[in-house]
């Protein structure tokens, strides 16, 4: 058996912890956490840097037959949760394992400030592009960011800093150490400006304003809308200039937007499109060219309940300074649409779907989404509504068709685009 203990957020170790410690005969974890155990004299100590020496150190250790003793994993609060666990139940097999686990970073960063944390989403940059946490933290009102080097809080400081609505950074360091523990609020723009160490143990990105949500049944993030490809009439328009449901509905399912991503929603008009993203879990940002337009966005983003970031600007132009998105709509664009579909495309890492009014306007957005190297295709979408006569009978309304196009980008042919 290999014993994994859960310790460094100030819990005191349980008893059986300590019997395993007194025991042992390797004993494997950071230098903190060797230095601060009570670990028996002669037994072996590996300091736990690269994972796979440290995993093969435990190997021979069994595999030459040891009689010396048990070997003791030391990790950091919960080591089932974003920890070593798993990569031991991987290599070693779950039922070799007894882990007996600490306070996660996570839950103690939480209690520092009071709040529950069952409604917050735990995405992990340890390792890993920090791009995932950064769109979760622009799409969702309570996160927690597991860092590390090079992915600490400077980093998601800056790059959330201007690009996404107010949040908070709660940067919790050296959790659970008397001496040095800190829990600091700070802007992104704060965040960014500073040097904050190794002794980070975890980030909390919070929309202050719904921090406290209601009482929750299923914890982590939203499971997603109930339903979409809403109404027209549950946006704010001008003039019907709104995507219908219709081709939403169909668009949607072409973008697939999802948390963790970045939507693009270019000439957003009323910012449908953006809303309906934006309540699948996404980080969006609407493109748009007019102020009134802009303003209709927020509004709308702000009556369904979601941050949608609006820039205004004329595409293709203005496209130069944003991130680049997973997926891209674009509804808008007259005589700049091919160059728009064009610029789009280059940057889109998944997707591009374009809805068009016009017939002449279909060639040349397809060639540019097949000369970027997209697959291409489309539908001329012609729908009839139920509509009420007088007299109690129904008629069939037609709305104005719409040509969707959408190309996806092959899984074999993403050399090259930004990641």
């Amino acid at each position: 058996m290999i014993t994994v203990v859960g310790t460094g957020t100030g819990a005191p170790l349980p008893p059986d912890a300590e019997a395993a410690l007194a025991e042992a005969g390797l004993v494997v974890g950071g230098r903190r956490h060797l230095a601060g155990a009570p670990i028996a004299e002669g037994a072996e100590r590996i300091v736990l840097g690269p994972l796979a020496p440290a995993l093969d150190s435990i190997e021979r250790y069994q595999d030459k037959g040891q009689k010396d003793g048990r070997v003791v994993v030391l990790a950091s609060g919960d080591p089932g949760f974003f920890g070593i666990v798993r990569a031991l139940a991987e290599r070693f097999g779950a039922q070799r394992l007894n882990v007996s686990p600490g306070v996660s970073s996570v839950a103690t960063a939480f209690a520092r400030l009071g709040l529950p944390w069952d409604d917050a989403v735990v995405v992990s940059a340890h390792g890993r592009d920090l791009r995932t946490a950064v769109q979760i933290c622009r799409s969702q009102p309570k996160v927690a960011v597991l860092t590390g080097p090079g992915s600490g809080p400077a980093e998601l400081g800056a790059a959330l800093a201007y690009r996404t609505a107010e949040r908070v950074l709660v940067v919790a360091s050296a959790l659970g150490d008397p001496d040095h523990e800190r829990v600091e609020r700070v802007t992104p723009a704060e965040a960014a400006a500073r040097d904050w160490g190794t002794a980070v143990s975890v980030v909390l990105c919070l929309d202050e304003s719904r921090a406290l949500a209601s009482v929750r049944t299923v914890a982590g993030p939203p499971a997603g809308p109930a339903r979409w490809a809403l109404d027209e009439s549950e946006f704010a328009h001008r003039d019907s200039m709104i995507s219908k449901f219709e081709v939403r509905a169909l668009a949607l399912a072409r973008l697939g937007p999802r948390l963790g991503e970045l939507i693009w929603d270019v000439g957003a008009g009323s910012g449908s499109v953006a809303v309906e993203c934006a309540r699948f879990g996404a980080a969006v940002t609407a493109i748009e060219k007019t102020r009134d337009g802009c303003d209709r966005v927020r509004a709308n983003a702000e009556a369904h309940g979601v941050d949608v970031r609006v820039v205004h600007g004329a595409a293709p132009t203005v496209l130069s300074d944003l991130d680049d998105p997973d997926a891209v709509f674009i509804g808008g664009g007259g005589r700049e649409l091919p160059a728009i579909v064009t610029a789009c495309a280059r940057r889109a890492r998944r997707a591009v779907v374009v809805a068009m009014a016009a017939l002449d306007r279909v060639p040349a957005a397809r060639d540019a989404l097949t000369g970027a190297g997209f697959d291409c295709d489309g539908v001329l979408l012609q729908s009839s509504r139920l509509a009420p006569l007088p007299g109690g009978v129904t008629r069939l309304a037609a709305t104005n068709p719409v040509f969707l196009l959408w190309g996806v980008r092959p899984p074999a042919r993403t050399e090259g685009v930004p990641q």
